[in-house]
């Protein structure tokens, strides 16, 4: 069964229009991965970058003609879900902050 969470979603690249809050699939953390349950969540120019898709070029690797990853933030406060097998120095239950990149 699919656990289901609320996110803030882009579908193509544009103006904030595009953002949308959608149910999307709750993601499993692979071996190196830490799952995070975001508290908060900062908007700043890569997010905004992203989103629009500029410079174009950026498209490149982020995904053309639409986003491969389809939900922004990258720097976040919560709280850890769950944790890869290979993840020391966190586990469920920590409160951390960082930035995704």
């Amino acid at each position: 069964m699919k656990i289901a969470m609320k996110a803030i979603v882009y579908e193509e690249y544009g103006p904030p229009d595009v953002l949308q809050l959608k149910e999307v699939d709750k993601p499993v953390p692979d071996e190196n991965e830490v799952l995070v349950k975001v508290r908060a969540s900062s908007v700043n120019p890569l997010d905004w970058h992203a989103m629009r898709g500029e410079p174009f070029l950026q498209r490149l690797e982020s995904g053309f003609p639409t986003p491969k990853i389809k939900i922004l933030g990258a720097d976040v406060a919560g709280e850890v879900e769950a944790v890869g097998k290979n993840v020391k120095g966190v586990q469920p239950g920590d409160e951390v902050y960082g930035d995704l990149y």
